[in-house]
């Protein structure tokens, strides 16, 4: 090997990098507290559907990332089912510059685990005896533009609120 072609094998081991090292199903529940009297209920279920977003570093460069889902569907006040949904994956980012960490972490790696999410939770519905609900697409870089804004909002209100006592 030459000394020209050592020197850009060396030169990209420092290059980025966004390896997905597993996707895995780390918990998922159902529960249906009023069955079997649910399926004799008529009407148009309300469902509510809650999505969030959990991180956090496993050893140097790996991270485990996971989103959750959380969906209860009601027929006027009956419960109809609840589900509680896990999906992670641990994802190696080596060489990422400290400012596009948490980007990588909030929106690629979400990108990546939220279709097996999907497929999950209307796989799981369907074998309760319902129809899939099948989840929306997600645009996790508008959720996360959105929370650093709210934090952003939140720490203003911290700076510019409170009691102010006299000397």
């Amino acid at each position: 090997m030459s000394e020209e072609n050592i020197e850009v094998a060396s030169e990209n081991t420092n290059a980025p990098s966004f390896q997905i090292q597993r996707v895995y199903l780390k918990d998922i529940s159902l529960e249906q507290p009023n069955a079997p009297q649910v399926f004799l209920v008529q009407g148009e279920p309300n469902v509510q559907i809650q999505i969030d977003i959990q991180f956090g570093q496993l050893q140097d460069g790996v991270y485990e990332v996971i989103v959750l889902g959380n969906i209860t569907t009601r027929v006027e006040d009956k419960v109809l089912f609840l589900i509680e949904a896990q999906q992670a994956g641990i994802f190696e980012l080596k060489n990422i510059p400290a400012e596009q960490l948490e980007p990588m972490l909030a929106i690629a790696c979400p990108n990546v685990l939220y279709p097996y999410l999907r497929a999950n939770i209307a796989d799981l519905i369907g074998r309760g005896g319902f129809q899939p609900i099948h989840l929306a697409e997600i645009n996790f870089h508008q959720l996360y533009e959105q929370r650093l804004n709210e934090v952003a909002t939140a720490s203003n209100a911290d700076q510019t609120s409170g009691i102010i006592l006299p000397n």
